[in-house]
């Protein structure tokens, strides 16, 4: 399994006794992050220390710890004595990923054949588990299925520096695909059927085929955040 596909860590509401809690601020650095990340906390929100402090069960030096980290990967920004606000997401910025996506996925979809079996198996399994969890609604989820089926096709390209430079866009594709799904609900069936064109070329050994899928598969958002077709 591709390392960038382990399902984000949901914090419980209350930890069980016997388990050695993370450092604080590494709790509310995961709890913050995966709540801007599935949209618990939508851009535009602003969060104090001390919801957050009373939220996690910690004081506020640990908040303040977490959210400069979270600041530094442009998740937040900082306003000292009124708290952090959650950045929304740029047009800009999603087109610049999605062009990006589109020459390391291109070019990763030809090289995925001939395709080994086990590239095989585990897209079927990816492709499994999006279906799942857009029938259960779990956009997040899905999201997060959703881009590990797009990773493993990148990691099978064995080129490491183009792995390493589409793992560094991993919270940024996750944030983007859950808003997308909650503004146009009806992309979860669309995406789930591209994804099975995407593995029906692998699967037959078309390189070109597959190419031409993820072009089609990203056009869509390029077409929604510029609003044209160039």
């Amino acid at each position: 399994m591709h390392p960038c596909c382990i399902y984000p860590v949901r914090m419980p509401s209350a930890p069980a006794p016997a388990t050695k809690q993370p450092p604080a601020a590494d709790r509310v650095y995961l709890y913050v992050k995966q709540a801007v990340l599935d949209r618990r906390y939508a851009g535009g929100t602003l969060l104090t220390e001390g919801e957050l402090a009373e939220a996690v069960g910690v004081s506020r030096t640990p908040v303040r710890e977490a959210l400069l980290k979270l600041e530094v990967e442009g998740l937040l920004k900082l306003y000292p004595k009124k708290g952090a606000l959650v950045l929304a997401v740029s047009a800009q910025e999603t087109a610049d990923v999605v062009e990006t996506r589109l020459l390391v996925e291109e070019f990763a979809a030809r090289r995925a054949v001939p395709a080994p079996d086990r590239l095989i198996r585990r897209l079927e399994e990816l492709l499994a588990e999006q279906k799942a969890h857009a029938d259960a609604g779990d956009l997040a989820a899905v999201a997060v299925s959703d881009r590990c089926f797009h990773a493993e096709i990148v990691s099978n390209a064995g080129n490491a520096i183009l792995s390493r430079l589409y793992d560094q866009m991993r919270d940024r594709q996750l944030r983007m695909g859950v808003a997308v799904m909650h503004a146009q609900p009806d992309r979860v069936a669309k995406n789930i059927a591209e994804h099975e064109e995407m593995l029906a070329a692998i699967r037959a050994g078309d390189g070109e085929r597959a190419a031409h899928c993820v072009r089609q598969h990203l056009r869509w958002v390029k077409v929604l955040v510029r609003g044209d077709d160039r």
